[in-house]
């Protein structure tokens, strides 16, 4: 109920000019320490400000209205590179990334640059190792992933040059 409600809340709030890009990838709500997480995410990239010009906005309506009583923590933030892609807009926002991906059927962990991101799945990039007799032989191979195969998707960081 409360997680609906910020849902509705949040899409009013994307109508505005300033907030178009804005989308919201999760809410969760924690009944026994009265928590509302509220994770948005940016096609433009999420500021420190507009999230909290968004967790004020729902403060506003959370205070007006007493949803969550007197006492309550509301955390407003971007997923952060450490939390699951889930939604097919923060694929498409993350294309020529790295990411690593646990594919259902195969059980099995796949890294690669993502290269294409649609409605359907994403496709990734990346080098694999067969041997041909004694010699060892690089192949690129490029594996498409429907959305509906994806156990999970992080982006993977690097700092190398």
């Amino acid at each position: 109920m409360i997680e609906e409600k910020t849902r509705d809340l949040l899409e009013k709030k994307y109508e505005e000019a300033d907030y178009q890009d804005c989308f919201t990838v999760e809410v969760n709500y924690n009944t026994a320490n009265k928590k509302l997480q509220v994770f948005v995410d940016s096609d433009s990239g999420m500021t420190f400000r507009k999230c909290q010009r968004l967790s004020r906005y729902l403060e506003s309506f959370i205070d007006e209205e007493n949803w969550l009583g007197e006492k309550y923590t509301l955390e407003v933030s971007s997923p952060g590179v450490d939390r699951p892609l889930l939604l097919p807009r923060q694929y498409k926002k993350n294309i020529g990334r790295r990411l690593e991906v646990d594919v259902k059927e195969e059980n099995k962990k796949h890294k690669g640059e993502l290269i294409k991101a649609d409605d359907q799945g994403i496709t990734l990039a990346f080098q694999k190792t067969r041997k041909q007799g004694k010699k060892k032989i690089k192949e690129d191979v490029e594996l498409e992933v429907p959305y509906d195969q994806i156990e999970k998707a992080i982006v993977k960081i690097s700092f190398k040059k």
